[in-house]
């Protein structure tokens, strides 16, 4: 099993998605867009996992469309969430690099993530089963990073 990483963090990802949905109904298109966004992207992981499905597909159906839209329009991310990540919003240990952050920047990082996936994707013949680079702790990576932005959102 390809996910097996994400086994241990199943269960709170349903409360997360019920919380993100009741988060999108706002007045503010970006806010809205992106926290619609980060629910669906969280969905794709959760629904991947239990349908075992690949990394290609997993990666084809992430998108990080609406943070772009954002910062085309030089949306404010404090409004997503003001302040910064402190300890007690990080739940997995291996977030605790990110004390201090904000959710533009791991809303950038995210981004990132996703764009680079895609491209090694596409670099590879519309796959990344022989890839060199280690997609599955990049897709954890991934996935942990959302969930803390997530998580982030919902503290407070």
């Amino acid at each position: 099993m390809e996910m097996e990483w994400l086994k241990s963090g199943i269960t709170p990802l349903r409360d997360l998605i019920a919380f993100l949905n009741k988060k999108a109904q706002t007045n503010n298109i970006h806010k809205k867009q992106l926290i619609k966004e980060l629910r669906n992207n969280l969905n794709v992981f959760s629904n991947g996992f239990l349908n075992n499905s690949s990394y290609d597909t997993i990666i084809d159906l992430l998108s990080n469309d609406a943070f772009q839209d954002a910062v085309k329009n030089n949306f404010t991310f404090k409004t997503l969430k003001p302040g910064k990540i402190e300890l007690h919003h990080i739940h997995e240990e291996r977030n605790k690099k990110y004390v201090g952050w904000n959710a533009e920047r791991l809303a950038d990082k995210i981004d990132e993530k996703v764009t680079e996936l895609r491209n090694i994707k596409r670099l590879n013949g519309g796959t990344v089963k022989e890839v060199k680079n280690n997609i599955t702790l990049m897709m954890s990576n991934l996935y942990f990073r959302m969930k803390l932005l997530a998580d982030f959102i919902m503290a407070g």
